[in-house]
């Protein structure tokens, strides 16, 4: 929850860098976030280990799509689209992990999930509203639901051996290289100069807890309740965007938001709470957590 309110403040963080070089503005952010990450976790006693075999598949579609293809397509779909559209097609991933997630975990979806995920996604439209577009705007859109999702998705198979950490670690210094080669053939290899006082606050702030803190949490949260449960926790980042929007004088929350907000809160209270029917639906929707989980047999 904590993960999800720091990715949703980074929507007014982000309006900082509009106007800065995108690709080296990305690549300064997670170069940092790879040596916060490193530090944190010889702090916590742990060492990231190198990836192997097709383990380097995953993790480079992890970063090609839930960093690198992610932020072209906000950046870009805010050009065809109102932000509130791109917003609305995140928020349903609750409805793809929810499905897809179990299956890589190689488990049946949890009906307590199937049922709770589209009431968060409702409560999530509330919130953001509905926008103009055009077709550009939904194609973007669309990219943009596939990459959030496969940013936990293809986290799945390498998260036992690597742990949150060191997903956290390969993800940000492989999404470094690839916005770096960008930065450098489309802005410069000077374009850093060009960053300002305030634009230089902004990327500390997205490296140290959008990125280094988020990813930890959020990876930390998939391998132990699963990706479905943990997909309706994304409901809660347009929450924390509308209250950024508002403590920044945006404006205070309309009627609609209020009740987007129950919504919200009413799908995360049902999606989230351990199963009331038997004790063994638990275990199964916590499969994560038992040696029976794919992602816990391999070796730490």
């Amino acid at each position: 929850m904590v993960g999800m309110v720091l990715v949703g403040s980074s929507v007014s963080v982000s309006h900082a860098l509009v106007d800065a070089p995108l690709f080296t503005a990305q690549a300064v952010r997670y170069a940092a976030a790879t040596a916060i990450l490193l530090f944190l976790a010889r702090l916590a006693g742990t060492r990231p280990v190198w990836p192997r075999g097709q383990e380097w598949l995953w993790l480079a579609g992890l970063a090609v799509t839930g960093l690198l293809l992610f932020n072209v397509a906000v950046v870009r779909g805010v050009a065809h689209a109102e932000p509130a559209v791109i917003a609305v097609a995140v928020a349903s991933v609750p409805v793809v992990l929810g499905v897809l997630g179990p299956l890589l975990e190689r488990r049946p979806p949890s009906r307590q999930v199937l049922l709770a995920a589209p009431v968060v996604v409702a409560g999530a439209v509330l919130v953001e509203g509905t926008g103009r577009t055009d077709a550009a705007g939904v194609a973007w859109a669309a990219l943009a639901l596939g990459c959030e999702a496969a940013f936990t998705l293809l986290a799945v198979p390498v998260l036992g051996r690597h742990t949150p950490w060191g997903v956290s670690v390969h993800a940000s210094w492989l999404g470094a290289v690839l916005f770096a080669v960008l930065g450098v053939k489309r802005e410069g290899p000077m374009a850093a100069g060009e960053l300002t006082a305030k634009q230089w606050a902004a990327v500390g702030y997205l490296a140290l807890l959008v990125t280094a803190v988020a990813f930890v949490l959020w990876y930390s949260t998939v391998r132990t309740v699963g990706t479905g449960r943990a997909g309706l926790l994304t409901g809660i980042a347009p929450l924390a965007a509308a209250a950024v929007g508002t403590a920044t004088g945006t404006g205070a929350p309309r009627s609609w938001v209020w009740l987007g907000i129950a919504v919200v809160i009413g799908g995360l209270i049902g999606g989230l709470r351990a199963p009331w029917a038997h004790g063994a639906a638990a275990s199964v929707d916590a499969a994560p957590r038992t040696a029976s989980s794919p992602t816990s047999t391999r070796s730490r």
